[in-house]
């Protein structure tokens, strides 16, 4: 196969990668996607473990001790390393920083401290160790972001290395437009932008700095213009950081605009608001899908498919009211389903139903016991079995991994 034609399904981080990916090794992709991708909600980081189940440190060399059935053991600590490596130096460059091998713990929106691989830079001057100083601080217009709430958190935790550090809150007025009462994280971020506004914000911020304190602000710091924090920060004139908000995050919006802006440059084929709604196949070998459009349907033909649409956040995987699961798109067999799937204490351990999902090989393909599926559909993120994605934090690494090694075994002729 000397150009294939390849089917990405999905636009979260396991698509994007999987389409960058191929069209860095000359295919040709089209992405479809009925919605605008889980990034955008993220924390705008790259997890590989953070917990397993206590807290991890090294991430790879961790994933070794983790179960048969978890997808980290199929993926492999190599390829784990091979994908975030392609996202920081190839991808999203300058805008992820850190490494496969060793955590980060950075502060969350409630002042709990959270592990994560890769980080943007923007947030690394937050790292949680012993005796740091931080000021948290934030505009009171904004109100998804609560000074005293984190600060109070983070200078009773016990950190990772054994030790506390110093944290108090502070706040100022500023609104993120004129005479505006409740402005908006993203409002701030496209002010932000804006030289002039960084002007009035770090004059703000600067005067409620003592020495020795890295300044916590709201992850706000410039939606377009990549270096607004470092012109902020030497405003200012002491070191800051940026705690992302809940959702929608804007450094998760910098990470998906970043990637999705890639793929258009590059030309990839974009299909949005389109839900796959059928298939054909020729025995094992997937030949079309069918996408449901406005008053229409849509069959795209292609050599190879990847599956990378998620699990039960984007309805890729669904649990009726007899508590059957289904793969939603192309109706894979599932596994993981064999112990009851839901319990009662919700305080309690993971719901074991967030397992569930398709096996693969090595190459990613989809398995039903021993045999492969189709021979040209690759699975990628969300959608595979035995991890629990939001309580490890280990649903980044796995699905840039796992996207990486599908690419690559398509462009190796596998398909």
């Amino acid at each position: 196969m000397s150009t294939p034609h390849v089917v990405v399904i999905g636009s979260g981080l396991a698509g994007l990668t999987a389409a960058h990916r191929l069209m860095a090794g000359g295919a040709r992709v089209t992405l479809v996607t009925k919605g605008l991708g889980g990034l955008q909600l993220s924390q705008g980081t790259i997890d590989v473990l953070g917990y397993a189940p206590g807290r991890v440190e090294r991430p790879l060399e961790s994933l070794a001790s983790l179960p048969a059935e978890h997808p980290y053991r199929t993926i492999g600590a190599e390829a784990v390393a091979t994908a975030l490596g392609y996202l920081t130096d190839v991808v999203v460059d300058d805008l992820l920083a850190g490494e496969a091998a060793q955590n980060v713990w950075l502060p969350t929106a409630v002042g709990a401290v959270r592990p994560t691989a890769l980080a943007q830079p923007s947030m690394l001057g937050g790292q949680c160790v012993r005796g740091a100083r931080f000021v948290i601080v934030g505009p009171k217009q904004l109100k998804d972001f609560h000074p005293a709430l984190i600060a109070g958190n983070l200078a009773r935790t016990d950190l990772p290395d054994g030790g506390r550090l110093d944290a108090r809150p502070a706040s100022f007025d500023l609104p993120g437009r004129d005479h505006e009462v409740d402005s908006s994280g993203l409002t701030y971020a496209r002010a932000l932008d804006d030289p002039a506004f960084r002007a009035r914000f770090a004059a703000a911020v600067k005067p409620l700095v003592e020495p020795g304190e890295s300044v916590g602000l709201p992850g706000i710091l410039g939606l377009k213009d990549r270096n607004a924090w470092r012109a902020l920060q030497d405003l200012i004139g002491h070191p800051i950081f940026e705690i992302p908000l809940p959702p929608p995050s804007v450094p998760g919006m910098r990470l998906n605009e970043t990637l999705t802006n890639g793929l258009k440059a590059a030309r990839a084929r974009f299909i949005l608001g389109s839900k796959v709604v059928g298939f054909a196949a020729d025995g094992d070998v997937l030949r079309s899908v069918t996408l449901g459009e406005a008053g229409r349907q849509v069959v795209i033909a292609a050599d190879a498919f990847v599956l990378a649409a998620g699990g039960f956040e984007s309805g890729a995987l669904d649990m009726d009211s007899y508590g059957v699961v289904t793969d939603t798109i192309f109706g894979l067999p599932l596994v993981g389903l064999d112990a009851p799937l839901i319990h009662g204490d919700y305080w309690g351990a993971a719901q074991p139903v967030f397992a569930a999902g398709v096996a693969v090989d090595s190459s990613m393909r989809v398995l039903d016991g021993d045999r492969v599926v189709y021979a040209n559909l690759r699975a990628a993120g969300g959608v595979l079995a035995g991890a629990q994605r939001w309580q490890e934090l280990s649903g980044d690494g796995i699905a840039a991994a796992s996207a990486v090694i599908a690419a690559d075994s398509i462009l190796g002729g596998r398909a």
